[in-house]
């Protein structure tokens, strides 16, 4: 059962990290929220209108998008400490660049390389979460020798042990535990008030970044955060 908080339970030494992005490093946005102030934008916008009024809108909001409670002491920590580190969104490449471009004391801590997008060619269609594919496609631009989601070695299977996954969405537990991974589940709140017992698998279900515990994975302890250097969860 996973632990709902920190506690002195020892898991597997963390050789790699890998993240989601929405919901976990930075705050959601329902850019289709444009309907909502458009309710007759069928009868006064053309489809190409809408597109474009959406998309600029989309675009506004993304460089407003702050990151989740943690999110930066937690990935500038692991890379201080030589964690490889590797991105695994369901975002497209392209909405990954307008939600991420304000965050540069994040993102640039990601590798180009090391960053798979939902329209990755790693990621075959239909692929993405809850299947596997996109964490192990992750775990292969660290040069992990993890398999595929169709073989897999005992080798491999060890090497997938090595990870650790952090996700907030039950498609992305789901698919890191299919990977054969350690998977962090940070939930939202309401999400987690459904179904409070349940953890899909993860290793640990914790209520934010700020809770987990780097000793517990065989890292050294993070220096403590500066209250300036993140934005609030509730933000």
């Amino acid at each position: 059962m996973a632990t709902s908080s920190s506690s002195t339970t020892s898991y597997p030494v963390v050789e790699y990290a890998i993240f989601d992005m929405d919901g976990l490093l930075i705050q959601r946005q329902a850019a289709e929220y444009i309907l909502a102030a458009y309710p007759d934008v069928k009868e006064h916008m053309t489809a190409d209108e809408y597109l474009d009024e959406r998309n600029e809108m989309q675009q506004a909001l993304f460089k407003k998008v702050p990151p989740m409670a943690g999110a930066v002491h937690l990935v500038q920590s692991l890379h201080a400490q030589g964690v490889p580190l590797a991105l695994a969104t369901g975002s497209t490449y392209e909405n990954f660049l307008y939600k991420t471009g304000h965050l540069p004391h994040i993102f640039s801590l990601f590798p180009a390389d090391c960053i798979v997008t939902a329209d990755s060619p790693s990621v075959k269609p239909g692929r993405g979460k809850p299947h596997p594919d996109i964490f192990l496609a992750a775990a292969a631009t660290l040069g992990r020798d993890v398999g595929t989601a169709e073989a897999c070695t005992d080798a491999q299977r060890e090497e997938r042990k090595r990870a650790i996954v952090f996700e907030d969405a039950v498609p992305g537990v789901k698919s890191g535990v299919a990977a054969g991974m350690n998977v962090i589940w940070i939930p939202d709140p309401n999400l987690r008030a459904l179904a409070p017992d349940e953890d899909y698998g993860a290793a640990q279900v914790l209520m934010s970044l700020e809770d987990w515990d780097p000793v517990q994975w065989g890292l050294k302890a993070f220096p403590s955060p500066s209250a300036a250097s993140y934005s609030s969860r509730s933000q």
